[in-house]
Parts: structure tokens; sequence; C-alpha cells
């Protein structure tokens, strides 16, 4: 009688085979979180570049308290 029992070197291989396609994966996976971290130090430097730029314009609006001006006043030239 003759049973489908893996032989050691069958084993072996799909053990290699197991290892290699995880090697890939993690390949793929380590790639992905190196772009996510560029991503990420990148949307940083946007969001306190804008950070920054709403801080001017607090300081500009509080440096004229006279000059308040609504939007309303300022329509554009075709009105």
């Amino acid at each position: 009688m003759n049973t489908a029992t893996p032989t050691s070197e069958e084993t072996l291989q799909q053990t290699q085979a197991r290892l290699t396609e995880l090697e890939i994966k993690f390949s793929f996976a380590e790639d992905l979180l190196d772009s996510l971290n560029a991503i990420i130090a990148r949307q940083q430097q946007q969001i306190e570049a804008l950070a920054r730029e709403v801080h001017e314009l607090r300081e500009q609006g509080s440096n004229a308290p006279g000059t308040f001006r609504s939007l309303r006043d300022e329509l554009p030239p075709h009105y």
C-alpha cells in the first residue's frame, strides 16, 4: 500500500518554496513601508508650512485692527 506521504526531499523543497514566497512578500511590504514613510514625511512638511502661513496671516490680521473688511466689500469686477 502506497500512501501519499511526502519524502524529506519534497518537504525540504516545499519549505524552501514557502520561505522564498515569504521573502518576496516581506520585500514588497518593506518597499511599501518605505514609500509610506516618505509620504508621511512630505505631508508633515506641508502641514508645518501651512501652519506657518496661518500663523503669519493671523499676525497680519492682528497688526491692523482698524482695517477690518468684509468679503462683501470686495466684489469681483464683473458685479
